[in-house]
């Protein structure tokens, strides 16, 4: 079986969560930079990241790396990459992104168009026409520049890992389902606690809470470019990873994971996207608004993306919202709060500090997860029979 090395990026700020991720499923990291981790891994290393990483954008197969300061640089070095090892002769390939930081190239327009170029050149060479139909299975590439290195990889994911499937309808402003499982691993929050979103919106926060609490696998119901590929990935190890996937989803368990939303409207999305997910039966879905927030129990959680006031008739809203938000959280006894969002005085208007505070990009906006913890629950003791 083939060996590779992978590339997996993912948001900024959440690094330390996707490498853990990557380690759990069996797999040696060898590298982690701001947004990307890389692993080594053979073709059911492929197949199992597309299908079991949460915290993932995509997965990269690298093609490989070089130095380039000039665009005729930039060339060769295409040029020189072995491009036939994966691309078939009807292949259809191209330069779907090209993304440089503090590099000489910085045109992705002109890198994308130079590196096409290069691949032609190299591929014509090798399968001895002078014209590609690319007809055939998609193979698009991804390029960074960081410092004038080169990396070079081809997109085995195609849509985004974000994109589970399970969301047909959003909100406004809706969380990535990929961001929004990761927030949820950087909390102590398992599947045995309670969980509330009190802004849940198209219900991303406890739809990806539900899939953990289950061992839903969040790719095991999607499709992926690299499936098509059976030169490079086996189809059988597209088969083994989604069997493993489905043997591990436990539906029977007792949870208690909440949203609420004062949207009537947005309650309806959230029961409908849960129930797409396949995890309907594992969340309570309820129109109340943040003033009703209350539950009678100790130790849960709140985690939740509330407004940040994009549109300036909302800002006016953002103090009295943020301090109703304090108080409510406030009355709950016990409880932990973890929230994104990119409004600045978030913490002066819940009227506490975080005890914790990271800086996370959302995209290009830069994001804010305050992490409010509560104690811990007193462990269970154990009964006559064991358990």
């Amino acid at each position: 079986m083939r060996k590779f090395e992978l590339i997996a990026p993912c948001h900024f700020g959440l690094e330390a969560v996707l490498k853990k991720e990557i380690i759990d499923l069996g797999y040696d990291v060898t590298l982690v930079e701001d947004g990307r981790i890389t692993f080594f891994g053979d073709e059911e290393a492929v197949s199992r990241a597309n299908v079991f990483l949460r915290s993932a954008e995509r997965i990269l197969i690298k093609v490989g790396s070089f130095h380039a300061e000039t665009f005729e640089e930039l060339f060769q070095g295409t040029r020189s990459l072995p491009w036939e090892e994966f691309i078939p002769s009807d292949g259809k390939f191209w330069v779907a992104k090209a993304a440089s930081v503090k590099s000489k190239l910085f045109s992705p327009s002109d890198i994308q168009s130079i590196m096409k170029k290069a691949m032609v050149e190299r591929l014509k060479g090798v399968y001895h026409v002078s014209w590609f139909e690319e007809d055939g299975a998609p193979f698009p590439v991804r390029v960074f520049l960081m410092k004038d290195e080169v990396t070079v990889g081809l997109d085995t994911t195609g849509e985004s890992l974000h994109k589970r499937g399970y969301r047909k309808l959003t909100a406004k402003a809706p969380i990535a389902e990929n961001l929004a499982a990761s927030l949820i691993m950087l909390t102590p929050w398992r599947g045995d606690r309670i969980l509330v979103d009190p802004f849940c919106g198209s219900g991303t926060f406890p739809i990806e809470a539900a899939m953990m609490a289950a061992s839903m696998a969040p790719g095991m119901n999607r499709s992926f470019t690299a499936e098509e590929w059976p030169s490079v990935v086996g189809k059988r190890n597209w088969y083994d990873a989604v069997d493993e996937a489905r043997e591990m989803v436990d539906l029977q368990i007792e949870t208690d994971i909440q949203g609420y939303d004062i949207d009537d409207a947005m309650v309806s999305i959230a029961r409908e996207n849960a129930k797409l997910a396949g995890v309907d039966k594992l969340i309570h879905f309820q129109r109340r608004p943040l003033s009703q927030l209350s539950h009678p129990k100790k130790y849960g959680f709140l985690i939740t993306n509330p407004p940040y006031g994009e549109r300036l008739k909302e800002k006016s809203a953002l103090p009295a919202l943020y301090k109703e938000l304090g108080a409510r959280y406030a009355a709950l006894d016990s409880w932990s709060m973890y929230l994104i969002t990119a409004y600045e005085n978030a913490e002066r208007d819940i009227g506490r500090k975080a005890d914790k505070n990271r800086k996370i990009y959302n995209g290009m906006m830069k994001t804010y997860f305050y992490q409010y913890m509560g104690p811990k629950p007193p462990r269970r003791q154990n009964l006559p029979d064991g358990r």
